[in-house]
């Protein structure tokens, strides 16, 4: 018996790297929120520090099952107060770092799952 991958419409992922992903044909520099079912958005904000309440509540307003949070190039969570917008929606929100996010959101939206990934695209450093 052969198998073969169920073929996906979903935004796909293709490869990243220090301060830059690329979904489809295309390379993205910014930080940026992603949807499987075509959302693709610019996300203001350069490094983990930008970030504000504001951020996670914008994430509030998206439609998904499931929001990943890629942090950058390491592990970090922001704190709780900022997330009251999700759980006030009862939206899940699972934090990683942006290339374990990138892995992470790639094998939900192949799944099928309205899923959203939130990432942070460092520049490389000096």
């Amino acid at each position: 018996m052969k198998f073969q991958p169920e073929p996906s419409t979903a935004q796909t992922i293709r490869a990243y790297g220090p301060g830059w992903i690329g979904v489809d044909a295309e390379k993205i520099t910014t930080s940026i929120i992603l949807g499987s079912g075509g959302l693709r958005m610019t996300w203001p904000c350069a490094r983990f520090e930008d970030l504000t309440p504001d951020h996670f509540a914008q994430l509030a307003t998206l439609e998904a099952e499931l929001i990943i949070f890629g942090s950058g190039v390491r592990n970090r969570f922001p704190p709780p107060a900022w997330l009251q917008p999700l759980m006030a929606r009862r939206l899940g929100l699972e934090t990683m770092d942006t290339p374990a996010a990138c892995r992470t959101y790639n094998i939900l939206a192949s799944e099928g799952r309205n899923v959203v990934a939130a990432l942070i695209l460092e520049a490389p450093g000096p």
